[in-house]
């Protein structure tokens, strides 16, 4: 059973979108002393089949479009008039066998209407359309989106129609513009990205409760998914689900086709669940660590507390002009003081962290900024160099801190054997490594923990809410209430 149910989506949320794109297209194009006519022309997602066949696959639409429009269907393209901020909407005219196989074909109207737009035309009118609505001199002029997406090193498809030609075309101006509209959320879209956070933090809750040793990977990803779609309505999930166990919690991006997701777990084995739901293309992007059995050894505690005071005291620092970079290094730190002081570890941590020791048991980046995609575009605009060290260069952003960011935290420490053993037969590492210690550990696999945060005028809020403290997930997992019950002063654990 679930508290929640999935919240009414305002269209306004995506207006307010296009009028902050609008208002920076117009400030940019100002500042260059350049017409304030033209229209921004995005193509929304096209639908696929599987392949060669006729199965279609579940759709989603491409996420620019998604941010200015709230779109659901394929096919469609989208137009801001720049001289007057007029939107327009473009819909594929549908055969009429649509209506016997799809359901009904409704009207221009209730796209107008649904989508909260000016004006709504089919597909082949783009050129009539927009050549009627210039007002300029010359050729209309469409900027385009066009340009790279510094997580996955893909270009953005520009639109692209029969009759473009017709057109002039900027592919350069539009595209760092409206990444970084994505980066400060406005209150309607952290609405959605904390609702996504709280039906996937009790989904996972759910998956902590009904847990035991001898069950499958793929049925903890299985309980999740139910959870979030069966009464958050989460159709979509934010990314592929990593449900690792034992070993398989060292591997950083489990779950995909080559390791789906299928090991049997034993008593005693670790679980690392990274999951997040999706509602309304917004995001969530969570991972809790804990023992299947529900009960923590004390070595299996060392490495967990570790990675959570890193979590936290990250958490602790944060607030508008902290450097990201800076937070990477602080998780850093406490976890290579935390795995010296369980003598994991032998040295000066100061030296470790000269010599890059914290990107063996860290490689990954400490977070990423999350909204509409769950890796959120405008980690790296121009003039924000990407760091070259160990474990830095994994980093998705090296920004500072703004208020309305919204990124996630997530510190993690590994036993990786790709990278444990060449770092201790390195000349300057290996000093570092307690050999016997380590061999206990090596099995262990890794502990991550991560929240989604949204940064706030004097520090940041946690939008996800689950078990953190070792007795707090050894509480639910034997049954106790989540959030915990408070009568008067006392908590019920």
């Amino acid at each position: 059973m679930s508290s929640l149910s999935p919240p009414p989506v305002p269209m306004e949320l995506h207006a307010v979108n296009r009028r902050k794109l609008f208002d920076s297209l117009r400030r940019h194009l100002s500042s260059t002393d350049r017409p304030l006519d033209g229209f921004v022309l995005l193509q929304g997602g096209e639908e696929k089949n599987r392949y060669c066949t006729d199965h279609a696959e579940l759709f989603r639409q491409e996420s620019y479009f998604a941010y200015l429009f709230g779109v659901r269907e394929p096919d469609f393209y989208g137009a801001i008039d720049i001289g007057s901020g007029k939107s327009i909407l473009f819909i594929p005219r549908l055969p009429d066998d649509y209506a016997v196989w799809l359901g009904e074909i409704k009207p221009l109207s209730h796209f107008k209407e649904t989508y909260m737009v000016d004006m709504v035309y089919y597909v082949d009118e783009i050129i009539q359309v927009l050549s009627e609505q210039f007002k300029g001199s010359g050729k209309p002029l469409l900027y385009i989106l066009h340009g790279l997406n510094t997580d996955s090193g893909n270009l953005s498809k520009p639109a692209s129609f029969e009759g473009i030609e017709k057109f002039e075309t900027d592919l350069t101006t539009l595209h760092p513009i409206l990444a970084e509209c994505r980066v400060i959320k406005s209150s309607l879209e952290l609405q959605l990205l904390q609702f996504a956070n709280d039906i996937s933090s009790e989904a996972h809750v759910e998956v902590m409760r009904k847990v035991t040793p001898g069950m499958k990977e793929y049925q903890m990803e299985s309980m999740f998914l139910h959870h979030t779609y069966m009464y958050g309505g989460c159709r979509h999930c934010s990314y592929t689900c990593i449900c690792a166990t034992g070993d398989n919690s060292a591997v950083l991006h489990y779950g995909h086709a080559a390791a789906p997701n299928d090991r049997t777990f034993e008593d005693g084995d670790l679980a690392l669940l990274d999951m997040g739901g999706e509602y309304h293309f917004y995001a969530s992007d969570i991972t809790c660590s804990f023992p299947v059995n529900g009960k923590f050894t004390s070595d299996q505690s060392l490495i967990y507390n570790a990675v959570l005071k890193a979590h936290n005291s990250v958490i602790s620092a944060m607030k508008p002009g902290v450097n990201w970079v800076d937070m990477h290094k602080l998780a850093e730190r406490i976890i290579l003081e935390s795995l010296k002081k369980g003598s994991i570890l032998t040295g000066d941590v100061e030296e470790m962290m000269v010599e890059r020791l914290g990107a063996v048991f860290m490689p990954h980046g400490l977070g990423h900024f999350m909204g509409i995609d769950t890796h959120d575009t405008g980690g790296y605009p121009l003039g924000v160099e990407r760091p070259k060290e160990p474990g830095l260069k994994s980093l998705r952003t090296a920004r500072d801190l703004l208020e309305g960011m919204v990124i996630t935290v997530e510190p993690g420490c590994y036993f990786i054997k790709a990278l444990l053993v060449p770092a201790m037969e390195n000349a300057k590492t290996s000093k570092f490594f307690n050999r016997e210690t380590i061999e206990r550990f090596k099995n262990i696999g890794g502990v991550r923990i991560e929240s989604d945060l949204v940064v706030t005028a004097n520090g940041c809020k946690n939008m996800t809410n689950v078990p953190r403290e070792t007795w707090e997930i050894e509480a639910v997992m034997a049954g106790g209430s989540w959030p915990p019950v408070t009568t008067g002063n006392n908590t019920t654990k």
